[in-house]
């Protein structure tokens, strides 16, 4: 790339930081300093917790790259979960654990672990921008952005120190279980999580109400062969 194509690709780069912020500037320019992006992860895999993350900022963050977690490399997303660590007035992370998905829904526990994410801040917001949702339990002013992660700096932010923390948990249930592969898929739905779950049937790290996984169980407690269950994370 020479000089002035690098020069051209900085400048596109600012330019698409500062569109990122545009939810963000509003809330500023309206005296709310305090802006929470909120956002979660880990809806689709059969197995995990869901994780969300809330990201409070007073100003914009400068870094190169932020977007949303699912359209980065897991070394950028550590990277930048880093950096947003550090840049940030504020982080906390929550979760909901299979048990609670499984007994409230996806949805739900989607929320709930947004709802843990914030009151877990030691700086709380004037204003949340949360990805497409609108948290009854909240009382914070708060506005649901549409495809929040691509659209809106903080929720990226979000997105990314989610998807970093919930990565981490599950390369540590693979170093619990070894069967199936966590540290690998993160207990997304890949032929090698399938697999595993036909030979093995399902771990109690699995979501018992996700149809594949049920099916996988069901098909278990008909096997006299099945290995003895772990115990159940805590």
């Amino acid at each position: 790339m020479t000089k002035n194509q690098q020069r051209n690709a900085r400048a596109r780069e600012r330019r698409r930081l500062h569109k990122l912020h545009s939810f963000e500037r509003a809330a500023w320019e309206r005296g709310l300093l305090l802006v929470g992006g909120v956002d979660e992860v880990g809806r689709g895999p059969l197995a995990g917790p869901v994780v969300a993350a809330c990201v409070v900022l007073r100003e914009p963050l400068s870094l190169d790259r932020l977007n949303d977690s699912k359209v980065l490399t897991a070394e950028v997303r550590e990277r930048l979960a880093e950096a947003i660590v550090q840049g940030c007035v504020a982080y906390a992370v929550g979760e909901a654990s299979v048990e609670e998905i499984d007994r409230l829904n996806i949805y739900r526990a989607s929320m709930l672990a947004m709802v843990r994410a914030i009151e877990r801040l030691q700086v709380a917001p004037n204003h949340l921008l949360i990805d497409a949702l609108r948290l009854r339990d909240i009382e914070i002013s708060q506005e649901p952005v549409i495809k929040g992660d691509a659209r809106c700096a903080s929720i990226a932010a979000a997105s990314i120190v989610a998807k970093v923390h919930r990565d981490r948990l599950m390369v540590k249930l693979d170093q619990i279980d070894t069967r199936y592969g966590f540290a690998e898929h993160k207990g997304y739905s890949t032929r090698r999580h399938i697999e595993a779950l036909e030979t093995f049937g399902p771990s109690p790290y699995h979501r018992r109400s996700f149809l594949r996984v049920a099916r996988q169980l069901a098909l278990s407690l008909n096997n006299d062969d099945m290995p003895p269950a772990l115990d159940a994370p805590p």
